[in-house]
């Protein structure tokens, strides 16, 4: 009975421990260390452990602001910003700020006009004034007092934060909780709408990298292990002629599906361009669709063309693996998925590779034998 009143006591003190926890990263239990700084109203954003506080004047349409992003190494910008127009990045006017090594903050105005934007100095199409930040405790704070272009109580912000190099400001991410950090807020309510075109770009992206893996990744190499060996040691059954056509048909269809949700993707991120990733993948689809014509034009085998056809299928195909694996590694690079997803492949190539190599020296060495046995035959006759 003591034993179980023990366990209780445990649970109660690491749920509390959990609730004081959670309370203590509310941004209606912060304090800053400037106690002049005082806010009206608060919200604790949805996403990348940030918090905005602050007090709105509807008489004046002005906007006095703290951002907070906790959590953060001194190598890193944030950015918070309004939207007067739409919703979203482009058309954001931002406010930008990060320590120096030295310990002093740089800050400034940067309107965002493209996706490919540097976050350079500029002016903003509002006005802006008693700019500041602070970094203390791995957390940045930026104070600014805004006039807002309209009374009409409700603004669409956008926040973010990228690594910083010196005074280069690096590309922030773009996945997850980096496509998902913008919000419309009322700011008389303390009401905030986060939009969802975040989420669907981050699902259309998840879905065209998954796609193209499968199809281009895995069923294209499994496709070209068929037909190399199981071939070479069942020359005279053609079922490996049937399962390698029916692998790589189905991995191209599947593969025009994954570039499609690129494409699609292309359309929903104007001004975000991937030059290399595109190149490739552009120049594997149409190789692609040599392979599948091939399967149409394929000359009997004691026609003279078989060979230069053969030359073609075979060295086409090499090209479309290399190319393949070559451009999903690429997009690992942009795509930043979640490690699991990255060494769940990884593992998967290395067994395909390991499985190669074994067949092939399989394969050389069933020749070799074949050969040594001919020349056996031949030399007793």
């Amino acid at each position: 009975m003591s034993s179980s009143r023990f366990y209780v006591l445990i649970l109660i003190f690491l749920s509390s421990f959990a609730l004081s926890s959670a309370a203590d990263q509310s941004c209606s239990n912060f304090t800053f260390p400037d106690h002049n700084k005082l806010f009206r109203s608060c919200t604790d954003l949805p996403v990348l452990n940030s918090f905005l506080h602050w007090t709105y004047n509807p008489s004046s349409t002005t906007l006095r602001i703290a951002y907070r992003r906790s959590d953060v190494a001194s190598s890193t910008w944030v950015a918070w910003a309004i939207n007067p127009k739409s919703k979203g990045m482009i058309g954001s006017q931002a406010i930008v700020a990060y320590p120096k090594p030295d310990g002093t903050m740089i800050i400034y105005t940067s309107p965002v006009n493209s996706y490919r934007t540097q976050m350079r100095e500029g002016n903003l199409s509002v006005a802006v004034y008693d700019l500041s930040a602070t970094y203390l405790n791995d957390e940045i704070t930026i104070f600014a007092t805004l006039v807002l272009p309209n009374n009409s109580g409700t603004i669409n912000h956008v926040w973010q934060d990228g690594p910083l190099a010196g005074d280069s400001l690096g590309m922030h991410q773009l996945s997850g909780d980096h496509l998902q950090s913008t919000a419309s807020l009322n700011l008389t309510s303390g009401t905030t709408v986060t939009a969802k075109g975040g989420d669907s770009r981050a699902t259309l992206r998840n879905i065209h990298g998954m796609l193209n893996v499968f199809s281009w990744g895995i069923m294209m190499p499994v496709g070209f292990m068929i037909a190399r060996y199981m071939k070479a040691f069942q020359p005279d059954v053609p079922t490996w002629f049937y399962l390698h056509v029916s692998l790589q048909c189905s991995a191209f269809i599947i593969g025009i599906a994954g570039c499609v949700t690129g494409l699609v993707l292309g359309h929903m991120s104007p001004g975000v361009h991937h030059h290399d990733h595109m190149a490739i993948g552009t120049t594997v689809f149409c190789l692609g669709v040599l392979q599948v014509l091939a399967l149409f034009l394929r000359p009997k085998k004691d026609h003279k063309y078989r060979h230069y056809w053969n030359i073609y299928h075979h060295y086409t195909g090499y090209a479309v693996l290399i190319l393949s694996v070559a451009n999903i590694f690429l997009g690992f690079g942009i795509l930043k998925p979640a490690k699991i997803w990255k060494i769940a492949y990884y593992v998967v190539f290395g067994a395909l590779v390991f499985i190669t190599i074994v067949l092939e020296v399989c394969k050389r060495c069933m020749k070799e034998k074949e050969k040594n046995s001919t020349d056996d035959k031949n030399g007793r006759a």
